[in-house]
């Protein structure tokens, strides 16, 4: 098989490269920062440097995009040329070059307001039921990118699936409060019941998708990691999120204890996977009972790959409230 890869120099990208080679596939990245994961630096907008790249192309994962830190230093433009002019070229493209399988890597974001429900309200149940309510030009353009492969399905016949991925990149909360009250790999354990996946579980996700994806044609799927959670909890799970993760994994909180750490107070919504395990038959391997097993035993919980791929950061530049203060900037920009 032969696959190209846009944004082949960022997390996911490196990741799907690395992957990809090691099971004997031809692989080419393109992305606009140079790394040895990349073979061509262009732009998802420069249409022929993406034409030349599609040559002999069956699978094409689109990963790259502006992301919700980008907001700090990019404007609304900026958004919309990556995140929807990119994928409509990449998906003209990928039509005139016959590619079988176009994977679009989407965000859980574009569900945006519809993640936080009213105060005394019980935490989200997030499925791909759920309506998107973008609340950022994040989440706007990578819904109008997922619209954009659904219509390339429906009129041109591109077998395209989407995946929704919730988060696995391993820098810090953007939430100064977060950040102040939890240790930073106490707060990515906590989303590992209902909010975050690890970066080898994001991979196999991708892989399924391109072997799966002639068959389905179109679907959106929620990727991350499986939670233990059923909608019979989701009003504790507002109002003290803890005593409801002690029923479950009532060995966690020795765990906890000995590293200092704490265990959530309240989850606001729990994302869902149910249907990618069911179509794509993905089954993740890093939740949090691994995690826990992996503490208690003085392990890293993370897989070898997100541990080989490491942090690579946003921006080159630092901020003094934070490692990209969205909130801030989304406020100035309103």
């Amino acid at each position: 098989m032969k696959a190209l890869i846009t944004g082949s120099s960022g997390h996911l990208g490196e990741a799907l490269v690395r992957t990809l080679k090691d099971i004997g596939h031809d692989v080419l990245g393109l992305d606009i920062l140079p790394s040895r994961f990349t073979d061509r630096v262009a732009s998802v907008t420069d249409r022929e440097a993406v034409r030349q790249s599609m040559a002999g192309v069956e699978v094409l994962f689109h990963a790259a995009t502006l992301h919700k830190p980008h907001i700090v230093t990019h404007s609304r433009q900026d958004f919309v040329d990556t995140n929807v002019t990119g994928t409509l070229t990449l998906l003209e493209e990928a039509v005139t070059a016959g590619v079988k399988a176009f994977i679009f890597t989407s965000t859980t974001s574009v569900f945006g307001d519809a993640l936080v429900p009213a105060p005394g309200e019980p935490a989200a149940w997030i499925t791909e039921d759920v309506a998107p309510r973008p609340k950022n030009i994040y989440g706007v353009t990578k819904a109008a990118a997922e619209d954009l492969c659904q219509l390339f399905h429906r009129n041109q016949g591109l077998a395209c699936l989407v995946l929704r991925t919730s988060r696995f990149f391993p820098e810090e909360d953007d939430n100064a409060s977060v950040r102040t009250a939890y240790a930073d790999e106490n707060v990515k354990t906590n989303e590992l019941l209902y909010r975050r996946a690890d970066l080898a579980d994001m991979v196999g996700a991708h892989l399924l998708a391109a072997e799966r994806a002639p068959e389905i044609g179109f679907a959106r799927y929620i990727v991350s990691a499986t939670t233990p959670f059923t909608q019979r909890d989701l009003g504790p799970l507002r109002s003290d999120a803890a005593a409801v993760v002690r029923r479950y994994f009532p060995e966690a909180e020795t765990v906890y204890r000995q590293l200092g750490w704490r265990l959530p107070e309240t989850v606001d919504r729990v994302y869902v996977n149910a249907r990618a395990r069911q179509d794509l038959g993905w089954q993740p391997q890093y939740d949090f009972a691994r995690a826990v097993a992996a503490l208690r035993s003085g392990q890293d919980p993370r897989s070898p790959l997100a541990r080989l791929v490491g942090s690579k950061g946003y921006h080159a530049e630092t901020f003094e409230q934070g490692p990209y203060p969205v909130e801030e900037n989304q406020r100035r920009q309103g």
